[in-house]
Order: C-alpha cells, then sequence, then structure tokens
C-alpha cells in the first residue's frame, strides 16, 4: 500500500484533525496499531482517521486528548468535522465514497445513489418522505445529485456495479422517470463511467439475498465495507470482513449477466418503459 498522503488542512475541518492527528501520534513516537490498542481499536481505523477516511467521534476524540496530550484539540474540533449535509447513518459513508478510488456495490432494490437522475431521487425521497415540504426534498435531491460529481473528475474512481433486475423493474416515479433512469445508466456506461452488470431473476439464489454491499478502497487508507438498512448504516474495517465481502461481490459478478448482456437489456427496459411494454 501506498504511503499516507500529506493532506492539507485547509481543505476541511477532517483534513486538519487527520493532519493534527498524525503529528500528534508522530509526536509520541507511536504507531498507527501502538495507538490504536490504547483506544481499544485497529491500527487501520486510527490510519483511516488520518487520511479523514473516517469521522473522528466525540468519544475518541476524548480518549486522544488524554493519551497524545492534546489539551482538549480534538474533542473541541471533532464537532466541526462532522457536520454533514447527508443523514448521520450515512454522512461518513458519502465522505467516504468521494475519496476511494474504487467503489465496488451491490444494489438489490433500487438504483445506486450514484446512478440516479434528479427525477427517480425525487421519486425516491417523497416515498421515504411523503409529508416533508417540497423545499426540503429539494435540498435532498440537490445533494444525492451532487454526490455523482465525483464521476466527472480525471481521477474518478473505478465504479463497479451490480443491479438486481429487481431494482431495474421497480417502476418508480412512473414510466417517463423509469426510461430516463435507464437511459441515464446507458449513457455511463457507453462514456466509460461505470462497469454495470444485471444479476437477472433467473440467477435463483445468490450470496447478498441478506441485503446492499458497498466497498470502497483508498489510495492511501485500507478498505471499508458500507452496510445500509432502513433509515441505518455502519462501516467496517475488519480485514476477515472486507475479504468475505470482496469474495461475495465477485460470486455476484459471476452470477450476474455481463457487461455487454447487461447493456444490451438496460436499453431494452429504457425502450419497453417509453412505448409503455413493461410488464
Amino acid at each position: 500500500m501506498a504511503g499516507p498522503k500529506d493532506l492539507d488542512p485547509s481543505s476541511s475541518p477532517r483534513a486538519l484533525l487527520g493532519a493534527e492527528l498524525r503529528h500528534a501520534r508522530e509526536r509520541k513516537g507511536l504507531s498507527q496499531e501502538e495507538l490504536g490498542r490504547r483506544l481499544f481499536v485497529s491500527g487501520s481505523f486510527i490510519g483511516q482517521l488520518e487520511a479523514g477516511t473516517r469521522r473522528m467521534q466525540p468519544e475518541f476524540a476524548r480518549m486522544l486528548d488524554e493519551v497524545l496530550e492534546t489539551g482538549g484539540f480534538f474533542t473541541r474540533n471533532c464537532r466541526a468535522a462532522a457536520r454533514s449535509k447527508y443523514p448521520e447513518h450515512f454522512a461518513e459513508a458519502a465522505e467516504a465514497e468521494a475519496r476511494a478510488t474504487e467503489i465496488r456495490q451491490y444494489a438489490p432494490l433500487l438504483i445506486p445513489g450514484l446512478f440516479q437522475t434528479p427525477a427517480y431521487a425525487r421519486a425516491v425521497f417523497r416515498a421515504y418522505e411523503p409529508t416533508t415540504p417540497e423545499e426540503a426534498i429539494d435540498e435532498l435531491v440537490r445533494d444525492r445529485i451532487a454526490r455523482a460529481r465525483i464521476l466527472d473528475d480525471p481521477t474518478k474512481p473505478l465504479l463497479w456495479s451490480v443491479i438486481d433486475e429487481a431494482a431495474l423493474r421497480r417502476m418508480v416515479g412512473g414510466r417517463e422517470v423509469m426510461t430516463g433512469a435507464l437511459r441515464h445508466i446507458v449513457d455511463l456506461i457507453r462514456q466509460g463511467g461505470a462497469i454495470v452488470q444485471v444479476l437477472p431473476f433467473g440467477a435463483g439464489a445468490h450470496a447478498a439475498m441478506e441485503g446492499s454491499i458497498k466497498m470502497m478502497d483508498f489510495e492511501d487508507a485500507p478498505p471499508l465495507v458500507y452496510y445500509e438498512g432502513v433509515g441505518t448504516g455502519r462501516l467496517e474495517d475488519d480485514p476477515a470482513t472486507v475479504r468475505h465481502r470482496r469474495f461475495t461481490f465477485e460470486l455476484l459478478t459471476a452470477c450476474a449477466l455481463s457487461p455487454e448482456t447487461s447493456l444490451a437489456l438496460i436499453e431494452a427496459m429504457a425502450q419497453d418503459y417509453a412505448h409503455e411494454d413493461h410488464p
């Protein structure tokens, strides 16, 4: 793995905390593993805090101040680094996603957020929150679409998605919305923005029937796995867990249609939606 990057402390509160944590740890003569043991976490977790891929929680900030004798610096500043426009259960994953060099995901129920059109995202949020004012829904949609800007960057991550056929067959927002959503995926594929495979109904039982998976790899930090449920989410960095989920994803790609066949299927489904032939 490449050595750690020098973060620009002015780029964000989290970058500031990461840079200061590395400085304070090295001043104490501690390795990431040694500091992790004192905080009852892994050395890789410390590395992710320093790289800015993990959010510093108040309890860790307090312990860091004690162990590194930093006079309350981390406790005072971790709240600023924790501010996010995303829901609390997803904020850390969204911020990690923006720093990832590779993203692999399985989406069982809906089109992944990085692929969503504004109309599709609006229909999803309205279903989640039917009584929320339109202005709040507008903000949620803007934030979701803004996440996809990482795909416009010259250093965009490798994005490899296995999308369950159920996510493409579920009519979210009506035929016109689904037509636009599927054509948007087609455009991303054709522009080289993503590798997409469809997991067809005909695949039967598979290795990820219990839910979605998102794996993220980084240049300067260990990989992460994100699990998401209804209103909940968690990041895992345990190496054995990451290896197991990577194997799960490999099994899914083996069961899924090839990228070429998947593209043809998505194009055909978009045509079906457009011409009202969708069952």
